[in-house]
This record gives C-alpha cells, sequence and structure tokens, in this order.
C-alpha cells in the first residue's frame, strides 16, 4: 500500500447507462464517447449508486511479497524514529524495500531463510508453483460470504510484478519474472462477477522498483523515487490500458501517484468511456476523483464526499506469518468499524492478505466469518443506506451508537449488545407515529419519548445477532 498511513504513524505505531451488480461493461451496450481528458468533463461523471449503495469491499494484497509473508512486530504504542520506523515497518508488501535497508530486521530474516545472495525476485518461480491450486471460485464465494459487494485486487504492487500476463514488457526484469504464469486477474474477475459482485483493480503507478530500486529509508525522498522517466510513463499508460480493455474494472483504484511523463487524464476518460459507471480514486495525483481514500484512518464527521477507507484485517496488507489473534482487529471492532464509516457516507475497503498459495490464513477467515454473519441479519441498516442527520449517538447504557436511514426509515446501530428490557436512545427524538422494530425480529416494538430521550421495550429472548444490534423507525421522514 501507499505511504500515507506510513508517514501518519512514524512516531507512534498505531493500530452514464449503469450496468447491473456483477455485470460486465462488455454485456452492456458500448456508450457513446462522452468524457474528454479534461478535469472539467472528467468532473462530470457521476457517482454510480452501485458504489453509494455497496459500503463494503474486499481489498487482497497477493504478490511476491506473499512467499516470505514477513514484517517485524513491534509493540503498539512504541516510539520510533523515522529512520527505524521505516526499517521496521509492519507493511509486509514493502518487504523488497525494507530487505534493502542495511540492518533492517527483514534484512537478517532474509539472509537467515533465504540466503544473502538470494535475489527477490526469485520468489517468482516460488510463487508460480504455489499458485498451481488456487481457485478464484473460491474466494468469491468467501467474500461473498463475507458480505462484500465488490473486490479490488493488487494487479502491480511497487516490486513491479503483475498478476496477469501483460503484453507490456518490462526492461529490467527476465521475463519469467514480470508476471505470474496464470491470468489471475482474469480468473478472479470472471468468479467474483458470478457471484454478483463487482471487481475493482489496484495498480501501483507511483512506485515501481524495478525502475528505481531506491531503497526508501528517509520520507524526504520518497517523492525522489516515483520514477518519472518518459520511458515509465509509456509503461504505466500501457498497463493502465491493458487492464482496461482486458477486464473492464468496476474500479480503477492506483496508488501513490501517476508518472508526471503518463497521461492520466487520458486514462480516466478511456475508462469513463469504457466503464460509465466505474470509479476512480484519489491517488492520481490530479483533482479529479470519485471518492477519497484514507488509510487506516477514520472520520469524525459525516462526509459530503464520498471516501473509502482501506485497511487490512491485521496491520499489515499483504500476508504477514507473525501476526496472530492480537494483532487482528477484533469481531466486534470490526463490526463497529463499518458502522461507523457508512454512518459517515463512507465505504470500508477491507484487506485480506492471503498466503502465496491463496490460502487465506484462519485468523482472517474468522472475522470474515463474524462480519458475513452480522451482515445477514443486519445489513438492510448498511447496504443501499445514506447518512441521517447525524451520525453518532449514545444509549442509557453509555453504548455508542450509529445512525444510517434509507427512505423514511432511520436506523440505530448500537455498537454493542443491550443487557436490559429498555433500550433508551439519549437526546434523540422520534417523530410522532413512527414504528419501531429490531432488525432480525418480526414485530413491532412498543417506544414512548421521555423528554429528550426515547425508550423501546426490547423484546424478550435472544438478541437477533451477536455484537451490535439494529433498530429500524419507520416514518421518521
Amino acid at each position: 500500500m501507499g505511504v500515507m498511513r506510513l508517514i501518519a504513524g512514524l512516531l507512534v505505531l498505531c493500530c452514464g447507462p449503469q450496468v447491473a451488480l456483477g455485470q460486465s461493461a462488455q454485456e452492456s451496450k458500448t456508450p457513446a464517447r462522452k468524457y474528454a481528458a479534461t478535469i472539467e468533463s472528467l468532473n462530470r461523471h457521476p457517482l454510480p449508486e452501485w458504489y453509494n449503495d455497496a459500503k463494503l469491499g474486499i481489498f487482497i494484497h497477493w504478490g511476491l511479497y506473499s512467499v516470505p509473508g514477513w514484517a517485524v512486530l513491534t509493540p503498539e504504542g512504541t516510539k520510533l524514529s523515522e529512520e527505524e520506523y521505516i526499517k521496521r515497518n509492519p507493511y509486509a508488501e514493502w518487504y523488497l524495500n525494507t530487505l534493502r535497508i542495511k540492518g533492517s530486521p527483514t534484512e537478517a530474516y532474509h539472509k537467515e531463510h533465504y540466503g544473502a545472495d538470494f535475489d527477490y525476485y526469485n520468489f517468482a518461480e516460488v510463487f508460480d508453483k504455489e499458485i498451481l491450486n488456487w481457485k478464484a471460485e473460491k474466494w468469491a464465494r468467501v467474500f461473498k460470504m463475507a458480505g462484500a459487494r465488490y473486490v479490488v485486487l493488487t494487479s502491480k504492487h511497487h516490486e513491479g510484478f503483475t498478476l496477469w500476463p501483460s503484453e507490456t514488457p518490462n526492461p529490467f526484469l527476465p521475463k519469467e519474472r514480470q508476471h505470474a504464469s496464470r491470468d489471475l486477474v482474469g480468473e478472479l474477475t470472471t468468479a467474483v462477477r458470478a457471484e454478483g459482485m463487482k471487481i475493482g483493480l489496484y495498480y501501483s503507478g507511483g512506485y515501481d522498483w524495478t525502475f528505481i530500486p531506491g531503497p526508501i529509508t528517509d520520507w524526504k525522498m520518497a517523492k525522489s523515487v516515483e520514477p518519472q522517466t518518459p520511458e515509465y510513463g509509456k509503461y504505466a499508460d500501457a498497463h493502465m490500458r491493458e487492464l482496461i480493455q482486458k477486464y473492464q474494472p468496476s474500479i480503477l483504484w492506483n496508488d501513490i501517484d501517476y508518472p508526471k511523463s503518463g497521461h492520466p487524464l487520458e486514462i480516466m476518460a478511456e475508462y469513463y468511456n469504457a466503464v460509465p459507471d466505474g470509479v476512480i480514486d484519489d491517488r492520481f495525483g490530479v483533482e479529479h476523483s470519485d471518492f477519497t481514500s484514507p488509510e487506516y484512518e477514520t472520520l469524525t464527521d459525516i462526509q459530503e464526499k464520498k471516501w473509502e477507507e482501506c485497511r487490512g484485517l491485521g496491520r499489515s496488507f499483504g500476508y504477514n506469518r507473525t501476526e496472530g489473534e492480537k494483532e487482528t482487529i477484533a469481531k466486534d471492532t470490526l463490526i463497529y468499524l463499518l458502522a461507523d464509516i457508512v454512518s459517515k457516507n463512507g465505504n470500508l475497503l477491507l484487506d485480506v492478505g492471503p498466503e502465496a498459495d491463496g490460502t487465506i490464513p484462519p485468523v482472517q477467515m474468522d472475522r470474515l466469518e463474524a462480519l458475513g454473519a452480522w451482515l445477514k441479519v443486519n445489513g438492510e441498516a448498511i447496504y443501499g443506506t445514506r447518512p441521517w442527520e447525524r451520525a453518532e449517538g449514545t444509549t442509557g447504557e453509555k453504548m455508542k451508537v450509529r445512525f444510517t436511514k434509507k427512505g423514511s426509515a432511520v436506523y440505530a446501530v448500537i455498537l454493542g449488545e443491550p443487557s436490559g428490557k429498555t433500550l433508551v436512545l439519549k437526546e434523540f427524538e422520534a417523530k410522532a407515529g413512527a414504528k419501531m422494530s429490531l432488525v432480525g425480529v418480526s414485530g413491532e416494538l412498543k417506544w414512548k419519548q421521555n423528554g429528550e430521550d426515547v425508550e423501546v421495550e426490547l423484546p424478550g429472548g435472544e438478541l437477533p445477532s451477536k455484537y451490535a444490534v439494529a433498530v429500524k423507525m419507520e416514518g421518521m421522514e
């Protein structure tokens, strides 16, 4: 992933015609060329309803770095200098960069396990063997089970290795080490669409460590290792055009920046003309995007512009074999995070870091299953909703509340499990005649306004789901 969250963590290591969902743009009529390569034209692109409705996507970081699958763990709260933080980078997908830093834990790990003379790109042969039995369909079923409405795969990360058989040769790598032996992008695209989800593709336009090896040892040099040669601009443009033409992704997710020697506005216009209901992130280095992309960072207020938080289930995006239960987000925290983001006009792009053979680590599967089970009951309060007049509230038991709305209904998602028979929504005024129910339970709930608060009588028996419940209030508008 990019440097946004890494920079924030330097001192403290912290925790047009719309295509139907799942339908490829190839199945719809080819639109007239509507968009030109100007900011003014691109800014006329509307945010597609499917993206606004989706709320949850799965991010996948998978590449050569998944073979070693290692980054050093540093206890949370440890204060580190800038230099030490970069040496102890928690992002396992940055393995090549930290490997090149003299005296880094990654350098020591690599020497111990692979030998000092083992070239990073030798992992390509290992990766190709590991992926022989990978099943794209299995992944797609897992992500649908987790409640995702779209999936974003890293087609090329900073290391330069591509997960599709690119027709654009890399001048700095041997042919057999330039891309995966299978069209992983194409296979997953087909499988994801077959399950009724959208497919998005991540591309590292800003960094390619085959063109400028680095390493990055000081954030002051971060911009200087972005390749800007005419050669790289043509290379990135060609890659982007391949991805658009071959796969027509519903999301074009660029990272870090885009080379100034490339043509990002032309790429964006070509993309929208090919995929009119596609979306573009805000990391192309130009003043156009469909959404912003904070990384490991939640926002405090409802945002006017659509946003999407990307983060891993652990501290890393790529697979890190040293991460376990302690380093992985708790089930209840994950569910609360999703509700919080949605209440503030955001989507959650939740990252899975598979092992080299495509195995999703058990601790990550555990979280996906918990999230999927909760959404199966409470998805009505999440999918297709919009922010209400305010995002936050509290209960009489001092549990946090997040509000969403859909039509005339307002949903109060309680971030916890109420213990009493009466749920009190503090400083909340319900409209007279509103009908209340508990999502996942049939029948109306009795309620009354008591001064500035609303008291809701909960049904007897077990709550419909663990970790959080949602109250539906119809007739609020």
